[in-house]
């Protein structure tokens, strides 16, 4: 008699709900990491340019990931009431708001993407020059 026989079959499918919502929840990160890990592993076993691009662009691509999920909203109010302590600055507030909520997370993941492309083609370039 194993481990799982042993737990009801309710608390196994909750079991296994919980580990699916949490992957389906954060593929992106998962998916990230990844990138960085291979990328990372590959970079230290002969270091390129393009191995170099693809590390700091997946590197850019989690910190986008987390930025939009967990960083804007807290990092928004914080500089908001910093800024923003008597009397209200209406002009202030729409800069960090244009910054922070709409610019910053198109731009991030955009940067990733552009570095993992643009390391991609080197790798590509770089392949072509040697045939």
């Amino acid at each position: 008699m194993g481990f799982f026989d042993t737990i009801p079959a309710d608390l196994k499918q909750n079991i296994f709900y919980t580990l699916l919502f949490i992957i389906s929840h954060n593929f992106p990160a998962i998916f990230y990491s990844l990138g960085i890990i291979i990328s990372a592993v590959i970079l230290l076993i002969k270091p390129t340019r393009w191995k170099t691009l693809l590390l700091f662009g997946f590197i850019l691509l989690l910190f986008a990931f987390e930025y939009s999920k967990h960083i804007v909203e807290p990092l928004k109010e914080q500089i908001l009431n910093s800024l923003i302590t008597e009397r209200p600055h209406y002009k202030a507030a729409w800069i960090v708001n244009i910054v922070l909520v709409n610019a910053f997370p198109i731009l991030l993941p955009a940067s990733g993407w552009f570095l993992v492309i643009t390391g991609l083609l080197f790798l590509f370039l770089e392949k072509r020059k040697i045939d």
